[in-house]
């Protein structure tokens, strides 16, 4: 078996990934990334549309031509990349060793315990030891199973994701007529990429009372093409035998179906865009923490999980909306890997907890004597809201959002200023609400 050794190994190649390993190498460390298909971008590659890079480049770009801002520059790094290679498992060992020092900077005596990959590529078995581990394998959809919808099983359903590679990358038209479950963003992208191609779609039916996508996609996928968006619409079936025929729809009356009034929607095809699932069986499987609610690993204010130097970032942490915000979270992943492996470690975090009308937040810890990084969710629908931090029951901050919904990711900011003069111990609990 092939034995291989880094400072810091990457499991995923897309935008998280490779913006987490450029950080490390900019740092000076070896680093590797470990990516099961063959190409670098991950699912960037096959959205085609454009809308991506407003923050990061400061310009508007499709998916393959941002994924290749950061492919080109992996390209002239360092970087070792390991393509249709798949991890089977990882495990932190016992063992440690001394740090390898990164160029020009001073002599670390530091040392840490050493995580082993066992990995299956082309080429055969690999096992690479590493000091520090960051997962970016990115989220996959949930399907019918996941959401349980009865009926027959006719050919026909997709999931968003499977529809769009089917159209941008082999070329395939799925069908003429097309309902999509689900007001994700991914599949309002394919309800005006259906249209695009000819096929007419004929709703996209939402069981929540507000759409679970960004307003931009709600306006330019959906009102633009006239397409119908149901709200409060639950789907309580699918028809046909060889091929979907139609689906039924219920009506939502304070949470409970009203059936008398439910009604079907004649179609030949069915997209389901009804969610996504960080990818962490992996992580599991190592015993790695993860969070009930996002269902990604639970992390501190370095982003580092309840094992020692394995750390996470991107789609894989939380689900997040903009590939943007997920290269701004993996660099900082990149670089508090970098400043572990130096042998920095926070010196002080207290919890941070989900308060009134907060879904969660992340991280889950925060450092006082530093910048922080804070993503949440929202709970509910509201114009002029606040949202209010919390220190022990007394508010330290607190600031004005215009408009809030749980489909928008909110980002905050705390520095050490907002900590000043403030009695603080490990106990200390930050408590987020939005009013």
């Amino acid at each position: 078996m092939k034995e291989l050794q880094y400072d810091a190994v990457v499991i995923g190649g897309g935008a998280a990934g490779m913006a987490a390993a450029l950080e490390l190498d900019t740092d000076g460390f070896s680093c590797a990334i470990i990516e099961r298909e063959d190409h670098l971008g991950g699912i960037l590659m096959q959205c085609i549309h454009n809308g991506f890079g407003l923050h990061e480049f400061k310009e508007e770009l499709t998916g393959p031509e941002f994924a290749e801002r950061f492919i080109e520059r992996v390209i002239k790094s360092k970087i070792a990349v390991y393509l249709n290679t798949t991890v089977i498992n990882f495990s932190a060992l016992n063992t440690s060793s001394s740090l390898r020092t990164p160029v020009n900077s001073p002599q670390s005596t530091v040392t840490n315990p050493f995580k082993e990959l066992n990995c299956i590529s082309p080429n055969g078995a690999m096992k690479i030891k590493c000091g520090a581990l960051l997962l970016a394998m990115g989220c996959r959809e949930r399907n019918r199973g996941n959401i349980r919808i009865p009926g027959s099983r006719p050919a026909g359903i997709f999931t968003a994701g499977l529809a769009q590679r089917l159209v941008n990358i082999e070329g395939y038209i799925p069908g003429k007529e097309a309902v999509v479950i689900g007001s994700g963003d991914i599949g309002l992208i394919m309800a005006r990429r259906m249209s695009w191609i000819g096929c007419k779609v004929k709703a996209v039916v939402e069981i929540m009372p507000y759409p679970a996508g960004l307003t931009r996609n709600i306006v330019q996928c959906l009102r633009d093409f006239d397409i119908p968006l149901y709200l409060s619409m639950q789907t309580t079936g699918i028809f046909g035998s060889d091929r979907v025929e139609g689906i039924e729809v219920t009506p939502m009356e304070n949470g409970v179906l009203a059936h008398g009034q439910s009604f079907r929607i004649d179609c030949d095809t069915v997209l389901l865009s009804v969610g996504l699932v960080p990818e962490n069986e992996l992580s599991q499987a190592a015993g790695v923490k993860l969070n009930t609610v996002t269902n990604g690993p639970d992390v501190d204010s370095f982003l580092m999980t309840n094992v020692d130097g394995v750390f996470a970032c991107g789609n894989v942490l939380h689900v997040h909306d903009l590939v943007d915000w997920v290269c701004e979270e993996s660099r900082r992943a990149g670089n508090y890997a970098a400043r572990w492996l130096k042998g920095e470690r926070p010196d002080l975090q207290i919890r941070a907890k989900a308060g009134s009308n907060v879904r969660y937040v992340n991280p889950t810890c925060i450092a006082p004597d530093r910048e922080n990084h804070i993503y949440m969710r929202s709970m509910i629908v509201k114009s002029d809201a606040v949202l209010e931090v919390k220190l022990d029951n007394k508010v330290i901050r607190s600031k004005k959002e215009r408009h809030i919904q749980p489909s928008e990711m909110i980002n905050f900011k705390l520095c050490p200023k907002d900590f000043k003069d403030l009695e603080i111990n490990s106990d200390s609990i930050l408590e987020f609400n939005i009013r």
